[in-house]
Order: C-alpha cells, then sequence, then structure tokens
C-alpha cells in the first residue's frame, strides 16, 4: 500500500491496517525478485537503514542490492534510496537534490535522509506487521510517531550536518566513535585498504545489519514495553491519593518506562505545578529491594523536581539509615536523584520525609 502512497502520508485508520495485512499476503505469492539500488562508495547510517528497511517488508524481503551510481542501472531498480536525486514517494527516495525540504509532519523542522523518507512512507506496514493481528490505527500511528521523534530524527539531521545544539555552544566532551553514525563509518574501507566492489557491498551489508538490527530492538521495545507500561502509569496517577494524601508519589510494582507517560498523561491531565507527582517507587523484584526516584524536570534531565535530601546524599547502608533515621537504607546517589531501601515501607518512608526536607 505505502508504495502509492503520495508525498504526504495520509492518517492512519483502521481501514488502512486492514488493507496492509491484506496487501502483505497477497505480496508474498510474488516470485520475481525485487531490485534495491543505492549509491556505491563510501556509505552511510541512513541508506544502511533505508535498505534494511526495505527488505523488512515482504515485497522486498528476497529483494537484491545494486550498488552503483550508473544512472540507466539505477533506473532498472524497483526502488532507489539516498541517490539519483529524484523523490517521488513511490519509487524515488533521495534527499541530496537542491531544493529538498521534506520533514517528517509539521511538528518536525529536521529535513529528511534517505531513512526518514523510508520511514515516513513505509514504517506504518512495518509497525503494523510486527504488532500484529491486534495492531490499530491509533496504536501504529502512536508508535510511528515516537520512533521517529526518538531514533529516526537522529539519523536524518546527522545526515544532513545539522547541530544538536546551537554553534556557539561548545560539547562538554566528544561523542567519538561510540554514535551509530560513528560506528557505521568505521565498517568502511580504510582509505589504504584495497577493496574491489565485493568486498564494499559486504561492508555495506555488515553495516546495513548493524543498523536493522538496532531499529528493531527500538521497534519491538516501543511496540511491547514501552506502549503497553502507559496503563500502568495512568493507573498510578489516578491512583496517587490513595498511596498517599499528597499526590506526590507513585508506585509501581516493578520498574517500568514511566517517563515518557508521565510528562503526557499529566499534560493531557492539564495539572498544576503543585500537583505533579515527585517522587516514584518501585521493586527490582521479588524479595529485592525498592527504589525511590527523583521525576525530573523533563525526561531527559538529571534535573529532580525536587532531589533527595543533601544530607542523605552518598551515603549507604547503615550510615544512610542513621542519616535518615530510616531502617534498611541501601543507597542514595550523590546528586539526589535516587536512591534504595531494603522495602517498600522504607521507600515510602524515605520519599514521605523527603516532602519535607
Amino acid at each position: 500500500m505505502f508504495r502509492s502512497l503520495p508525498r504526504h502520508v495520509p492518517r492512519i485508520t483502521n481501514t488502512n491496517i486492514l488493507k496492509m495485512s491484506a496487501e502483505s499476503a497477497a505480496k508474498r505469492v510474488k516470485t520475481s525478485p525485487k531490485l534495491i539500488g543505492t549509491h556505491n562508495g563510501h556509505f552511510h547510517a541512513d541508506e544502511a537503514l533505508a535498505v534494511y528497511m526495505l527488505r523488512l517488508l515482504p515485497e522486498y524481503a528476497d529483494a537484491q542490492l545494486l550498488r552503483t551510481r550508473n544512472p540507466e542501472a539505477l533506473e532498472n531498480c524497483d526502488i532507489i534510496v539516498d541517490v539519483h536525486g529524484k523523490y517521488d514517494g513511490v519509487k524515488y527516495f533521495d534527499h541530496h537534490q537542491r531544493g529538498f525540504t521534506e520533514v517528517f509532519s509539521e511538528n518536525f523542522k529536521t529535513k529528511l535522509s534517505s531513512a526518514g523518507l523510508v520511514y515516513k512512507h513505509f514504517a506504518p506496514t512495518l509497525i503494523a506487521q510486527r504488532i500484529g493481528p491486534d495492531a490499530d490505527a491509533k496504536t501504529v500511528d502512536t508508535i510511528y510517531n515516537k520512533l521517529y521523534k526518538s531514533f529516526i530524527e537522529a539519523l536524518d539531521a546527522n545526515d544532513n550536518g545539522i547541530n544538536a545544539y546551537p554553534a556557539d555552544i561548545e560539547a562538554a566532551f566528544s561523542t567519538g566513535g561510540v554514535t551509530l553514525g560513528a560506528q557505521v563509518g568505521s565498517l568502511n574501507p580504510n582509505w589504504n585498504e584495497p577493496v574491489d566492489q565485493a568486498g564494499e557491498d559486504a561492508k555495506f551489508l555488515e553495516a546495513s545489519k548493524l543498523m536493522g538490527e538496532t531499529f528493531v530492538r527500538n521497534l519491538d521495545f516501543y511496540c511491547k514495553a514501552w506502549l503497553p507500561a502507559r496503563k500502568f502509569v495512568q493507573d498510578a496517577l489516578e491512583s496517587r491519593k490513595q498511596y498517599h494524601e499528597s499526590g506526590l508519589i507513585l508506585r509501581f510494582e516493578q520498574s517500568i518506562p514511566w517517563k515518557d507517560h508521565l510528562f503526557t498523561l499529566e499534560e493531557e491531565a492539564g495539572l498544576k505545578e503543585e500537583e505533579k507527582p515527585l517522587y516514584v517507587l518501585y521493586g527490582e523484584g521479588p524479595g529485592k529491594n525498592w527504589r525511590i526516584q527523583c521525576v525530573p524536570v523533563s525526561k531527559d534531565s538529571f534535573q529532580s523536581r525536587k532531589a533527595l535530601p543533601e544530607v542523605w546524599r552518598g551515603f549507604r547502608d547503615e550510615e544512610l539509615s542513621e542519616k535518615s533515621g530510616i531502617p534498611g537504607g541501601v543507597f542514595v546517589h550523590a546528586s539526589g536523584f535516587i536512591g534504595g531501601n531494603k522495602t517498600e515501607e522504607g521507600a515510602f518512608e524515605m520519599a514521605k520525609k523527603s516532602l519535607t526536607m
């Protein structure tokens, strides 16, 4: 379905989801292999991922790959990514041409790379088939937007040379070779390493596998762990005053991905600043310790809405129990954003006392 979409992808609906499933099944019976085209030479994370995402689709599962810059050879491909200077959302998925300004949606400013373009048009199908028969339009749309923002956008920005921070802000340290883009870059043949086209293609496939497996892990996390956690956060938020009269302490039976959902649910509920939770308690497993974690001022911030008391910070075990006056102390981080106790009751006492200090 999504090969025939116009440049601006329409809203995902349940009808579309059903149609995707039917068309995917029909495509499986086709026997002629498709041909994916991209450029040869030095490769990057975006086209490495674009090729892998296409091969996750039934239509391209057995597709062959042609890496070339020959225009005539590329025209013989069924789909072309990151080369050829064209974009139509059907066959051509390049972003290097003059005047290209495509973004993921009106909520984003980052110009798309070949990864973003393929994701924009084909990801709803990938997400629906990953979720399975229970996929519905709202779920697919939620993960579609979340995965772009949390994973794909950074690849788009990196390939298009967009800084994460204003140019006048100097980074505190170099990311060096720890980014995905750098890891893909390191898989390219060295400048003084003789390699033929077949050898270069093999290295590209290694890079594509690295990017693709990382993408699938992220996709599975958001489908199978992140999204199901929303219900638990919503329940904890709605019942928080039953747990403690202040409504400033949340409780989970175990550690779950709660931050994204908490900020979203707070905004949806229109909570005032003084109504927003300050501490989250959760167990580390049956018979194990409990944690108290401070809610940050924003999802990715290390600054807490209200850190644990300064006089507890950096202490452990008996020293912590003595300083806090609460038995069962395990630790409080030196920055005060997290701590632990041997029991839920102890962690709860730490939260209650922290509210008043």
